[in-house]
Order: C-alpha cells, then sequence, then structure tokens
C-alpha cells in the first residue's frame, strides 16, 4: 500500500464518520475544532467598500436568494413545546433537540427553501420559540 492511498483511505475513514454524525453532533464537532485550533468557522465578512453602488443591487440579491437558512434564536417560555416542534422538523432524538434548544441560537435547517423556512418559522412561532431566517 502506498504512501497515497493510505492518506485517502484515512481520508475517507474521517468522512464516513462525519457523515454519520447528527446535526447536533457536528455542531458540538465544529466548535471543537474552533477550540483546538484557535480558528473561526464563521464565514468571511465582505468589506463595506466592495458592496454594488446602489440601493437596486441589494434588492435584486434578495430575489435571486433562493436557499434560506432558519435558526432559533430562543425558546421562550414554552420550551417543552419547542423542543417537540424542533424534533418533529428536524427528526432529533429528544436529548439531541432539547440540546439544540438549549443552546440558542442555532441553525435548525439549511438551505431550505423560503417557503419551507417561513413553514418553520410559523411553526416553531406557534410553539413559542423565536426564530430568524437568513
Amino acid at each position: 500500500m502506498t504512501e497515497e492511498t493510505a492518506t485517502n483511505s484515512k481520508l475517507d475513514e474521517i468522512i464516513e464518520s462525519i457523515g454519520a454524525l447528527s446535526v447536533l453532533e457536528l455542531a458540538e464537532l465544529v466548535k471543537a475544532l474552533e477550540d483546538k485550533f484557535g480558528v473561526s468557522a464563521a464565514a468571511p465578512v465582505m468589506m463595506a467598500g466592495a458592496m454594488p453602488a446602489g440601493g437596486d443591487g441589494e434588492a435584486a440579491a434578495e430575489e435571486e436568494k433562493d436557499s434560506f437558512d432558519v435558526i432559533l434564536t430562543g425558546s421562550g417560555d414554552k420550551k417543552i413545546q419547542v423542543i417537540k416542534a424542533v424534533r418533529e422538523i428536524t427528526s432529533l432524538g429528544l436529548k439531541e433537540a432539547k440540546a439544540l434548544v438549549d443552546e440558542a441560537p442555532n441553525p435548525l435547517k439549511e438551505g431550505v427553501t423560503k417557503q419551507e423556512a417561513e413553514e418553520i418559522q410559523a411553526r416553531l412561532t406557534e410553539a413559542g420559540g423565536t426564530v430568524e431566517i437568513k
């Protein structure tokens, strides 16, 4: 077995392991990697000077956006109802859903359509949670 093949198989094993993790476990992994290596997984922010001129550019960018992220920002007074709603939306177990709600703000769904994001927001708001769509 060559050194390159051994490296590729190690990477394949890591990728398979990561693929088997739940959303909550992935969030914990990201936090652990950030702590261990002193880095941030946040996306880089574009400088204000690089923004397109005129107000229409921003409006056009909003219209073109077709995938949205639903972020749970808080559970409010009805934490149990919010946990139930999170379980229904994400198919997580009770322990994972509770941890997700306890550690808010956390992303619930990423890359969903605007309609789906609004439906999720309505369900969680009805349950007593606060949600942000990005």
